[in-house]
């Protein structure tokens, strides 16, 4: 046997059924393995290392096991960070096989792609390092297989993150020793893990803070999203009347039509949510950072220690008391603190006030009214595309946004009504992150209907991703928010506009060329019409291309106005 048919024998071995590559070098020579294991392992084919990368990520965050992607060294650690430096901002679990391209060992002799380190290489230890929370080099065959099950072991604990595995590329295609000298053992021992759980005393006093509280608020973060825990949350909220904000990766793991709920938080968020927040004596932060984008960029009128109780509730305990001080800290999963509370019960005297004020806010913010821009005739309002998502959207969709302008006025008002609906970039909020995320959506979700929202200038980073899903049969449809331009880029500079308008491009034709089906729209009321056309598609993808008004600024749809 090989090495690298050992490899993938430990990834199968650990419940791994897919993984996605733009192969070089050693994992060029590694292909002959996955061919014989296809039946086994789902390899598929990216025309990016970029594309390959967020399409693991995004299955990890989905799956809560770690996606797969790999590659040859030097491409994994450049265009193909994009994808591993989302995982570690956004705590998702994704495994990095890659190698240090040294062909037949001539690494220290000025090959070229070498990243052995040293003079006349690059260092691949160096670069994926400082992103991963577990990084092996595995000089030995047994290495690889080691190194492999340790660095999906911890991209899987928490906090989830990615980890990567090396591999000295002249060992890849070696014959794996009969006897090797560390034995190799079942991937499942090192895999055993029984996650400590919350102090039980901690979370009565939780209880009793939010008995006490007048105006309580729950930012609903990352952590709730993960848990599956958002519709546990929303009846628990209910029951006493406790108001739920979320931040950006956050948004869409309540309902967010529920009377309880007033939207994401922060500048791109709704006005209701941090004035939520402004407004409360006692704010949860229930797997939430509260990183500076989430409170309006640390506005000191919104979250007051010394003036609020404050409580974070986290599994990592470095994230409670990270960026705010706070009165309590509880170090566990939102999985079992939510059922802990509900099993204690909270005191629903105050709800009838509470509720009040929450209908009182959400009326003065204009929460059920979303704001509307009137574009010109032959354009779209983003707002346009909005409302008709709005009305399209049922329990078996979901939506993925990229970075920039169009992602905006979805953050302020589109009302995500089912659990985790929602895909978004809040990690480190990449351009071009939105297209390969509705394609790795839809291979892990077959039977949901899978939509991209993306501006023209983040789709055509990683418009590729139309034909890997052309290849595989894989019917997302992308919406393409064409404002001939870098939308939020352009709103900043006022009369100064340089370098921010691009020249029109067709992108239904441009899906045509790579095997989708193409849609154009130029007026508000065909774009529904579109939509269903577009998931009503067999057999592949679609592109729509929404001509958007380039006038329309996302300052509309954005929270600039100051906190009384």
């Amino acid at each position: 046997m090989k090495t690298n048919e050992r490899l993938l024998d430990t990834l199968i071995e650990s419940g791994i059924d897919r993984a996605f590559t733009l192969p070089g070098l050693g994992i060029t020579w590694s292909l002959p393995a996955f061919y014989d294991r296809k039946d086994s392992l789902d390899l598929v084919l990216c025309r990016s290392e970029q594309v390959a990368s967020v399409m693991a990520q995004v299955t990890g965050r989905l799956s809560g096991k770690a996606g797969v992607f790999l590659g040859q060294g030097p491409w994994v650690a450049s265009t193909g960070q994009f994808g591993i430096i989302e995982a570690a901002f956004s705590g998702t679990p994704m495994l990095i096989i890659t190698d240090t391209s040294d062909y037949n060992g001539y690494g220290l002799y000025g090959c070229y792609q070498s990243m052995v380190g040293g003079y006349g290489a690059l260092d691949i230890q160096a670069v994926l390092r400082p992103m991963t929370k577990y990084c092996a080099y595995a000089t030995e065959p047994e290495d690889i297989v080691y190194g492999a099950q340790m660095a999906y072991k911890h991209a899987n604990l928490p906090r989830k993150g990615p980890a990567a595995l090396i591999m000295k590329t002249t060992i890849i295609r070696e014959e794996f020793p009969e006897k090797p000298k560390t034995p190799i053992y079942p991937s499942a021992g090192y895999y055993a893990y029984t996650a400590p759980k919350p102090d039980a005393e901690a979370v009565d006093r939780l209880g009793e803070l939010l008995d006490r509280a007048k105006n309580p608020v729950i930012v609903a973060g990352n952590g709730v999203f993960g848990s599956g825990m958002g519709s546990a949350l929303l009846d628990l909220a209910q029951k006493s009347g406790v108001a739920i904000v979320t931040s950006y990766l956050g948004k869409g793991s309540v309902d967010e039509s529920a009377d309880v709920v007033c939207g994401m938080l922060g500048t791109w968020g709704h006005p209701a949510a941090s004035r939520m927040v402004q407004k409360a004596d006692l704010v949860i932060m229930l797997g939430a950072s509260m990183g500076p984008d989430y409170t309006r960029f640390r506005d000191p009128k919104m979250i007051r220690p010394g003036e609020q109780t404050l409580v974070q509730v986290d599994v990592d305990p470095r994230a409670a008391g990270w960026v705010y001080p706070v009165d309590l800290a509880i170090t566990g999963d939102v999985a079992d603190v939510v059922p802990m509370l509900a099993r204690r019960g909270l005191d629903g005297s105050k709800k009838a006030a509470r509720m009040e004020g929450i209908r009182e806010l959400k009326a003065k913010t204009l929460y059920d009214a979303p704001g509307s821009f009137t574009a010109e005739p032959g354009r779209v309002a983003n707002s346009d595309v909005v409302k008709a998502m709005q009305q399209f959207m049922g329990k078996d969709d979901m939506i993925t946004l990229d970075a920039g302008n169009s992602r905006i006025w979805f953050t302020n008002s589109l009302r995500i009504r089912h659990q985790n609906q929602l895909l978004a970039p809040g990690g480190a909020g990449g351009m071009g992150w939105g297209g390969p995320a509705a394609a790795a959506a839809k291979l892990h979700c077959p039977d949901k209907r899978v939509t991209c929202i993306a501006g023209d200038g983040g789709f055509m980073m990683t418009a590729d991703v139309v034909a890997t899903c052309a290849q595989h049969k894989i019917g997302a449809v992308f919406v393409i928010m064409n404002n001939c331009g870098l939308g939020m880029v352009r709103d900043n500079m006022g009369s100064k506009r340089i370098a921010c308008d691009f020249h029109e491009v067709d992108f239904a034709k441009v899906g045509e060329g790579m095997g989708a089906k193409g849609l154009t729209v130029r007026n508000p009321g065909d774009f529904g019409d579109a939509l269903r056309e577009a998931h009503s598609h067999e057999g592949g993808p679609v592109v729509i291309d929404v001509k958007i008004d380039p006038k329309d600024s996302h300052k509309a749809a954005s929270d600039y106005v100051e906190l009384e």
